[in-house]
Formats: C-alpha cells, sequence, structure tokens
C-alpha cells in the first residue's frame, strides 16, 4: 500500500516534467495503424469498441489495443494485453514488454479511450510514439491533438464522431 503511494508520487511528478516536453505533431498520411488505450475500470465494452472502429474501415489485424485496471485479478483471464500499477517501477519506467512494445509502435492514429486523468493512462499516453493522438476533452488538453466531447458509455457516438472529422481531413 505504502509502496503504490510512493510510486504514485513519483509518477505524478515524472509525467508533470515531462507534460512540458510535449512536441505537436501533424497527421500527413493516410491512417492505417490504430493503436487503442482502453481504461477498463470504468468501460467494459473493448470488444464492442474494437468492432465498431472496424466497421469504419480499419482492418482488424492493423489495431492494437491495450487495457488498463486498477484491480488486476491473478487468476482471471484477459482478451487483451491488461496492467495496472504494478507494471510500473520506482523509476516511473514500464516493466512489461506487451506495454514497451505498445508504446515503441508507430501508430497513425492512437485512441485515448478514457476520461479520468489517472498519471499510469496520462504517461502510457504521453510515452507513445503515434502520429496522431485522440482522446476526450476532459483529459489534459496537452496530451491529445484531437478532443471529442461525448459520454464514453456512447463508444458508438464517439466513433462516429472521430472518423466523421478523420473523413473530412481526407485521412480515411
Amino acid at each position: 500500500m505504502f509502496l503504490n503511494y510512493i510510486k504514485s508520487f513519483i509518477l505524478k511528478k515524472t509525467l508533470k516534467k515531462s507534460l512540458r516536453n510535449v512536441k505537436g505533431e501533424s497527421l500527413n498520411s493516410p491512417i492505417t495503424m490504430v493503436g487503442l488505450i482502453v481504461d477498463e475500470s470504468n468501460f467494459l465494452e473493448t470488444a464492442a469498441l474494437k468492432q465498431e472502429i472496424i466497421s469504419n474501415g480499419v482492418l482488424e489485424n492493423n489495431i492494437k489495443v491495450i487495457v488498463f485496471r486498477d484491480l488486476l485479478k491473478s487468476k482471471e483471464v484477459y482478451l487483451e494485453p491488461t496492467f495496472g500499477l504494478k507494471d510500473l517501477n520506482l523509476k516511473s519506467e514500464f516493466t512489461q514488454q506487451p506495454i514497451n512494445e505498445f508504446i515503441s509502435e508507430e501508430f497513425d492514429l492512437l485512441i485515448n479511450y478514457y476520461n479520468e486523468e489517472k498519471p499510469f493512462l496520462l504517461l502510457l499516453t504521453n510515452s507513445s510514439n503515434a502520429k496522431f493522438k485522440v482522446g476526450f476533452s476532459t483529459v489534459d488538453e496537452r496530451l491529445n491533438h484531437f478532443m471529442i466531447n461525448i459520454d464514453p458509455e456512447n463508444y458508438k457516438g464517439f466513433t462516429n464522431e472521430l472518423f466523421r472529422y478523420l473523413k473530412i481531413l481526407n485521412k480515411i
């Protein structure tokens, strides 16, 4: 318990320092690779959200999903790579290989499907090599290039708005 408090404190300090150095990138190429970060502590429809993205023209093989949960159960089997606070060391570095692979992947589009500012998720988003980041308007505006103001339970509305604007930008 105390160790988690120390981890959270160090993580917030690291995140505050790294958010100052966010560089603006633009979306210059069509979208082929999509990364999806989901907070399943509040939203459990990850498979339906992924299907909605597929129905908008993105190939299933080109979507990588990573899921965050506040509490991980050791005996439960998860469909997608799932991580929690235990997967972060005291230097605010990710310890699991799937997380590091996700960060190093160069996505054309990164969808941050969480609306609460949890330091762990913010650090993951900030560390990603994605060219264009999309998320909710309730999250720190320095992280995302495009923000949508909608209820997270309305994943169909979120994907409709997202792909409507991506079509306007001629990226799909």
